[in-house]
């Protein structure tokens, strides 16, 4: 017994854990001041943020985001400021052997002072810089950053090109280019110190970077190579220490001096595969990474990562040229929205808003999302999350239409924003496709851009356009990932007849040309990477926008609001195409959201059904930066707009879809799903009392990944104007009607509600004798519905639930069409 206690002695104290020497972050959040180099005295600051909600904060402006107040804090971009900031450092982090001054982002052209010396420059928001300053920095320092007049410096920029470049100053700057106003968005040109700020003290050695790359996959291994970059002050032997999936890999690394990168392969059995949400699991795999040298733990990084392969096939075939994604082998079929910043003031933006927003797109049975090129590359929350959620990320880099500058200078900053962004983001399995540009070449071919311009103008001006997105950005994604690469979007122009048969497509002749809903019934791209329509937001926006609590649309706020030109007579002329425009303000704002929905569900349903021919939908907008009238379907404050409802509807998996074609009602049923569907297609019309008409079934087959026809009748056997058709499949029902909204005879009736306090909210209880058509359920009290703007069938029973913190609904409204007809 003695021995064993001394063999346990020897080995609990003899096995001596390895002790912690890894880089110490130490991020300067505090004791921020600002101040104009020739405006105000010093004041608080907080960083990371921006000088408009500094401003904001000690009441010198007026929020921009209220009545039209934009226009009064203009003069707030034509200054130069300055922020400044002390802090004190541990005898112990002076002892480090390096300390290093990071800055994530700096917007935009920046100066900054260390204890007085000149560290650098800066010229791009998008770039993280770095700075030794292990010989400047002591025990009590203070920073200094100057953020130059960046109009000014894009004035002078321009002065020296050689020619005017479309789109004005914008394009010098490297930038979120949203900021210089847009048609869905303020002209809020931030400056300031936008990301964190931190020191890092290390010693010996750390990690640089991490690349997890996927050499070979099969349904028996993953074969993986960790591509270790390292920072070494010497040559040595050091080991990297790797776990995932209850493995361990152990594997001594001889260093050398500097920055070098060693590889290590993984082997992953019997690995699960990453799957969007809608059609499987988005498993993440957890590597975690030591580096160990003189028994010493250097460093340690954890990557979450999926396996999975993804590939953009673009192949000749008889009709032109495909455009998909296949995930895993398998077509899939990409349903989404375009993104764009969720806030002109990237600071306001918090972690709940990313989780919010991104489980309302999963739960709208959204599988991506176009990260828009005009805003910013995202925060690393943004694609944990997509990873999490099952949502694939078409990244657009940071060019919006225009035409940009090809000097050496502003090639050679592209060039490290792109290495930079695309090393920051590889790991992770929602990254889908890097995307060079939106509509610059568009723009260039059909907007007028090349007007009074000589043929050598002309040739320079698209040979700088093909130096960056078909030769440095290309070259950079083949480099440093493994995603696939695609010039501009869309690839051609919808003047060009090949926007219908070859790549991705935008299609503005509805909207911006005025061409009915119907045009998108006849006119299917490969796949609809933009296609939008404008609606109000919700009731507590536009309270917001004109700080009152009654609707009230002709303010001079809410024009201020609306940055399209045309954009309130674009509404009336479609809203009159299809519905009864109401005389009444809260009744307009409903019927607007109801003709978006109506205009981008006909799209969807339309791309859906030529599938495989078609295999994408994605609309314009998903959210809104600010509260305005918009393409969103989520406005600024998080609310759903009847689109969001009616897409989540759209998007489903399995989707029933009917459409008159040559006075026949035809009727598909779509299969995302990879398994095979049989069951009974039950099909009926009723009149808006409940008396069924006319019914029939039919046993049906739905293949896997398909679109397909199942059943069609001749238009004159319905009465139109009063009856509605039904048809079922495999619990999913689809309600459609063979008129307009404005020439259906809806029936007056009420609509029965009964409410009960539940967890988390409350649940409401709908019935009408009659059908009630988009019924809109709305109150002053802040929550989410479970469902809203959808059609009540006579004697049934829905039952909704209403998501809140609120103790009692005793305010709950609703609108139909039937009380506006």
């Amino acid at each position: 017994m003695r021995r064993i206690i001394g063999l346990l002695v020897v080995l609990f104290f003899g096995c001596n854990p390895l002790k912690k020497d890894t880089p110490i972050k130490i991020p300067l959040i505090e004791n921020w001041q600002f101040k104009g180099l020739d405006t105000l005295d010093w004041k608080t600051a907080t960083v990371p943020g921006n000088i408009f909600t500094d401003l904001l904060s000690h009441k010198i402006i007026e929020d921009p985001f209220t009545k039209n107040n934009e226009e009064k804090v203009q003069w707030v971009s034509n200054k130069s400021w300055e922020y400044r900031t002390s802090f004190q450092l541990s005898e112990d982090i002076l002892k480090k052997q390096h300390i290093e001054l990071n800055f994530n982002g700096l917007d935009t052209y920046a100066k900054i002072y260390l204890n007085d010396s000149l560290l650098g420059e800066t010229n791009n928001a998008f770039r993280t810089f770095n700075f030794d300053v292990k010989k400047l920095i002591k025990k009590e320092n203070q920073l200094k950053i100057y953020l130059l007049n960046n109009r000014e410096i894009e004035k002078k920029l321009e002065e020296k090109n050689l020619y005017y470049l479309p789109e004005g100053k914008r394009v010098y700057t490297r930038k979120a280019q949203f900021q210089y106003g847009w048609d869905w968005g303020p002209q809020l040109n931030t400056s300031g110190i936008w990301k964190k700020v931190s020191l890092v003290a290390w010693n010996e050695m750390r990690f640089k970077n991490i690349f997890i790359r996927q050499e070979k996959l099969t349904e028996l291994k993953a074969n993986l190579i960790a591509e270790i970059t390292i920072e070494s002050d010497l040559d040595a032997v050091a080991e990297i220490k790797i776990n995932v999936a209850t493995k361990e890999i152990l594997q001594k690394i001889e260093i050398k001096k500097g920055i070098h990168t060693y590889k290590v392969p993984i082997e992953i059995e019997n690995p699960t595969l990453w799957w969007t949400h809608n059609l499987g699991n988005p498993y993440l795999y957890q590597f975690d990474f030591r580096l160990i040298y003189d028994k010493k733990i250097k460093d340690e990084k954890s990557i979450k990562k999926g396996i999975r392969t993804i590939k953009l096939i673009t192949k000749k075939d008889t009709i032109g040229e495909s455009f998909y994604f296949e995930l895993n082998g398998k077509p899939v079929y990409m349903k989404g929205a375009n993104y764009i910043p969720q806030n002109s003031f990237q600071n306001k933006v918090s972690n709940q808003h990313y989780e919010k927003l991104l489980s309302d797109v999963a739960e709208s049975n959204m599988n991506i999302l176009r990260v828009w090129g005009g805003g910013i590359y995202e925060n690393d929350i943004f694609y944990d999350l997509c990873d999490e959620k099952g949502i694939l990320v078409w990244q657009d880099f940071m060019f919006a239409c225009a035409m940009y500058p090809g000097d050496i200078e502003f090639l050679a900053n592209v060039k490290e924003e792109a290495i930079q962004q695309v090393k920051r983001l590889r790991n992770h399995t929602s990254i889908a496709l890097w995307c060079g540009n939106n509509e610059n070449s568009e723009g260039w071919k059909r907007w007028g851009w090349q007007n009074n311009r000589t043929e050598k103008e002309k040739k320079n001006i698209w040979n700088d356009y093909l130096a960056v997105f078909d030769s440095i950005l290309p070259k950079v994604v083949a480099e440093f990932s493994e995603t696939d690469y695609w010039e501009t979007s869309p690839k051609y122009g919808r003047g060009n007849p090949k926007y219908k048969t070859e790549g991705d497509a935008h299609d503005w002749w509805v909207w911006h040309d005025g061409y009915p809903f119907e045009h998108f019934e006849n006119n299917v791209p490969r796949f609809m990477s933009e296609f939008g329509f404008q609606s109000f937001p919700s009731f507590e926006t536009l309270k917001y926008i004109n700080q009152t609590d009654t609707i009230s649309l002709k303010t001079t706020a809410v024009k201020s609001h609306q940055k399209h030109i045309r954009g309130f007579q674009l509404i009336d002329t479609y809203m009159a195409r299809d519905y009864n425009i109401p005389t009444n303000e809260e009744d307009y704002v409903y019927v607007s959201q109801l003709v978006q929905a109506k205009g981008i569900v006909m799209g969807i349903e339309a791309h859906r059904r030529t599938k495989p021919y078609n295999m994408g939908s994605l609309y314009w907008q998903l959210n809104d930066c600010w509260p305005a009238i918009s393409w969103s379907s989520i406005d600024y404050f998080g609310n759903w707009k009847a689109l969001q409802y009616k897409a989540k509807n759209a998007f489903e998996n399995v989707l029933i879809s009917s459409v008159i074609q040559n006075d026949t009602v035809t009727t598909y049923v779509i299969n995302d799903s990879f398994q095979r569907l049989q069951g009974n297609l039950k099909l009926k019309v009723i009149d808006f009392y409940g008396k069924e008409i006319w019914s029939d079934s039919k046993e049906i087959k739905v293949l896997e990944n398909s679109s397909k026809q199942f059943y069609e009748f001749p238009l004159e056997k319905v009465d139109i104007e009063n009856s509605v058709f039904i048809t079922e499949f495999n619990d999913q029902k689809s309600y459609f009607y063979f008129s307009k909204s404005k020439d259906l005879n809806l029936p007056k009736g009420k609509v029965q509600q009964k409410i009960t306090k539940i967890k988390n909210g409350f649940s409401i209880t709908l019935k009408s004798d009659v059908l009630q058509k988009d019924v809109f359920l709305f109150t002053d009290k802040k929550g989410h519905f479970s469902d809203n703007f959808f059609d009540l069938m006579p004697n049934e029973t829905k039952v909704i639930e209403f998501k809140s913190d609120i103790d009692s609904l005793d305010d709950l409204k609703i609108k139909t069409l039937n009380t506006l007809n």
